[in-house]
This record gives structure tokens, sequence and C-alpha cells, in this order.
């Protein structure tokens, strides 16, 4: 195991600035998932990570040990790619051991070590084989197992999940958990899937811009927000905006079309006359109550059915119901005060409590 930290890491190319200081500190043991829109910049902070891309400023240690300009091989790391990047005329227990053999092990210890990860993934009964001989959940148990058998203090996976259809994402989704936990090393894992960054991370940096906006747990992230970015990017469907101002009394928030809805007490400190904006989760939203919205599209999922409509006011909503779906094309919807976020209307920043 390994604790891994990041100081004020940035990455030009060339004119253009990807990445614009990422601080971050990785705990023994800990699994962090790196997750943002495409172009956020979060492959390329693992590549620093990794040695494979030199960051413009900022310092990696592993460990306390500076490893900032060194080649990948001198860090101790090993890396899942999406593409698995297994050798296709090797076996798979030569390509688990192939790292190994470079590295001038003893053959007894190459194979006990690739019979130990084997048998952990699974594989025991496909070491004979040649990837293209493998199931596309296979061959990623195999680049799993590669970088296993090297006993690295610090796992990178690039989007490993990305290739597999939904079924076997969600079962190798489990299996990376369990064997994580079970091995205990200290992880970092990049992807675009919020629902696999929420599962698999102990902690989340969600990725906007080139920057960290929001580094904590996934739960303190889907209900304390930090911004609209983090509001909208976590959680399906999308949270819902509505632009408000603060009433006179700082108590609630009226809407465009002049509904006042109750902020919960002591949450935000909102200023009377603020521009702000609500946010307010599909989920978080009960039957019935002031507002009035228009369906326009229903889609029945068995347990719960999500309500997709447009207020009085022209903004559109969604809303996710238990059971079957709203036989109404009108619906009288309150969201739950308690579980309301408030933002900065101009910032877009979640808004502190009272002092």
């Amino acid at each position: 195991m390994a604790e891994l930290k990041l100081s004020g890491i940035v990455k030009n190319f060339g004119a253009v600035r990807v990445l614009h200081g990422i601080d971050l500190a990785v705990q023994n043991g800990e699994m962090i998932v790196i997750v943002g829109a495409s172009g956020c910049g979060k492959s390329t902070l693992l590549r620093i990570v990794a040695g494979l891309e030199r960051a413009t400023g900022g310092t990696v240690l592993i460990d306390d040990r500076d490893v900032t300009a060194l080649e990948p091989a001198a860090r101790d790391i090993a890396m899942v790619f999406q593409n698995y990047a297994l050798y296709p005329h090797m076996r798979v227990f030569d390509n688990m051991a192939y790292g190994l053999r470079i590295r001038g092990l003893a053959k007894d210890d190459i194979k006990r070590r690739v019979q130990e990860a084997a048998d952990l993934l699974g594989l025991s009964a496909l070491l004979d084989r040649r990837p293209r001989e493998l199931s596309g959940g296979q061959r990623q148990r195999v680049a799993m197992g590669r970088a296993i058998v090297r006993e690295p203090k610090l796992f990178l996976f690039d989007e490993p999940l990305s290739n597999l259809d939904a079924k076997l994402r969600v079962a190798m989704r489990a299996e990376i958990k369990r064997l994580q936990r079970r091995l205990g090393v200290t992880s970092l894992f990049v992807t675009h899937d919020q629902v696999e960054a929420m599962t698999l991370g102990d902690r989340l940096v969600v990725m906007h811009e080139g920057r960290a906006a929001q580094i904590a747990s996934p739960m303190e992230i889907f209900e304390r927000p930090a911004d609209t970015y983090v509001a909208g990017f976590i959680g399906s469907p999308a949270m819902n905006f509505l632009p408000a101002t603060i009433t006179e009394d700082g108590k609630g928030a009226r809407l465009s079309d002049g509904n006042i809805i109750a902020l919960p007490p002591g949450q935000f400190a909102a200023q009377p006359g603020q521009k702000v904006t609500l946010g307010i989760r599909p989920e978080h939203i009960s039957l019935p109550g002031p507002l009035r919205l228009t369906t326009d599209l229903i889609e029945p999922l068995g347990s719960e059915s999500v309500v997709h409509g447009r207020l009085a006011s022209g903004e559109t909503m969604a809303l996710r119901l238990p059971g079957a779906p709203p036989s109404a094309t009108v619906l009288e919807i309150a969201p739950r005060a308690e579980h309301l976020h408030v933002f900065d209307a101009e910032t877009g920043k979640r808004l502190p409590p009272p002092a």
C-alpha cells in the first residue's frame, strides 16, 4: 500500500492549459474515483501520476518520494487500460507473467504469483488460452491479473469498463470493488460514468474544465454538491434547476411564476432579494403541491416512473415517482424543503450555512 500526494499539478498542451493546479492526498488503501465529462482532464491527470505524461508544474509524491520526473517503470505502479492492452500472440499465463519476467523474478515466484492471481480472478482454467479466445470480461480480468501479480504500491484504472456491455459492467464493477477491498491497494479509477463513481469510490474527485470542482465522499457530493456543475453531473435524472429570488423575510424563494418555495430553516445564508438557483432532485418531489407540471414524456421503469414535463413558467423538470406511471397529464407537485439545494445565481456556488 502507498500514500499518494499531488500538489499543484498543472498541465499545458502548447498554449492550452488543461489542468489548473490539482491538489489531492490519497490515503493508504483508499479508492479514489476521478469522474467528469469528456475533456475535463481526468485521464491526463491519471497519466501524469503514471508517468506517461509530464506535468508542466507541480509534484507527484508516492510515500513521500518525489516521482514527478521518474519514468513509469520506476514508480512501482500498475495500470489497467480501457482497451485491455494484452499481447494477442501470448497465452493468458504469459500475458500475466510478462512484467515479472522483465524484472528478472525466478520462475517459481512467477508461477506462484500468476496462479494466485488467476485463482483470485477465476482465470485458472483459462491460462492456456489466447486473448482472442476470451470474452471482454475475461480479457479485463486478465489485464487486472497482470497488474495484481506485480504487487504494486498503486493501482491506476483508466476507464476499464467502458468497452463492456451494461450487464457485464455491473458485474465487473462489483468484482473490482471486492478485489480492491481484499487487496487493500491504494487505487485511482478514472471514469465518465457517475454510477461507477458513486458505487466504487471511497471519495470522488469531480473534474470540471481542468479543475477539481469537489473532492468528497460519494454521499456528501450527492447531498451537498459544491456548485451547480457537480449537482447536475451527479444523479440520474439530473437535478432540476429553477431560477428564484429570496423573499423579503429570507424564509423562502419566489419562482418566476410567483410561487414561493419554503427554504429549510438554518441551512443557507440567503439575503432578501438575492438571485438564486434552486436545485431539486427528481426523487425529492412530492404530490400534491403548489406547482403545476404538464407532462410530455413518461418513462415507466417497473418499480418507478420518471416523468418529464414543463411548469407554467416554462422551466422543464423531471421527477421520479414510485410505482406505475401517473394517468394525469397535469401533476400538482411540491419540492421537499428538507432536500432543497440553493446556489448563488451568479457564481453557481452552493450557499453556505448561516454564520
